[in-house]
């Protein structure tokens, strides 16, 4: 699947293409914005919490167990030179103890969580 980017209307604003479907982004208006979309850093703050939702629902609906319902969050800043992002899961059911903590394991092989800690190589062809 191809992603592409195209200048929108606004000062700033782009148009998200990703197949059939459409986003925006944009910047906070204090930094030139107009804020009529999320900002880069929290649209892969969204791919995480998204990628883990959908992973550990599969998961659970596959294994029968009672997950009714899944909230993910994450919160995403810069910090002692690093780029850092604090995951908060929350399991809606009656699960055991040890039906949480595999379910843990599932979000942490998620495969947005798998590529933003592993190798990343970005190969730029500039025109």
């Amino acid at each position: 699947m191809e992603v592409t980017i195209a200048r929108g209307t606004g000062k700033m604003q782009h148009v998200i293409r990703i197949g059939k479907h459409q986003l925006l982004t944009d910047v906070a208006e204090a930094i030139g914005g107009e804020d009529t979309g999320p900002e880069p850093h929290d649209l892969l703050a969204a791919s995480l919490a998204a990628c883990t939702a959908l992973t550990v629902t599969l998961y659970a609906k596959r294994k029968g167990m009672a997950l009714e319902d899944i909230r993910v969050s994450v919160s995403h800043h810069d910090k002692d030179g690093a780029y850092e992002m604090n995951r908060h899961i929350e399991y809606i059911g009656a699960l055991s103890a040890e039906e949480r903590e595999r379910l843990t394991g599932i979000a942490n092989k998620c495969p947005v969580h798998k590529t933003l800690t592993g190798t990343i190589r970005i190969n730029t062809e500039a025109v």
